[in-house]
């Protein structure tokens, strides 16, 4: 597979319109989606926000952890009396 001046056409028109790497692939045919991000970094196609990383934003914050209370100290242990005999 060879990138014509017509499959970077589709590639471009197809980046910009927001199509995903796997649909441009399916699209050309031929090509996997790594390629197709190569070749759009390649030409220096404008970098879009990974969904991977825009899904962990939507996620709700985790609460601040609260401040540590000092432990409380252990009861002291009583002294063992002998058992009577």
């Amino acid at each position: 597979m060879s990138w014509t001046d017509e499959r970077i056409a589709t590639l471009r028109k197809m980046w910009e319109g927001g199509a995903t790497a796997s649909e441009i692939a399916t699209e050309l045919g031929g090509v996997s989606r790594n390629a197709v991000i190569g070749k759009a970094h390649r030409l220096g196609l404008k970098a879009r926000p990974s969904p991977v990383k825009a899904n962990e934003k939507k996620k709700p914050a985790a609460a601040a952890p609260s401040p540590k209370k000092p432990a409380a100290p252990a009861p002291a242990a009583s002294p063992r009396t002998p058992e009577p005999a």
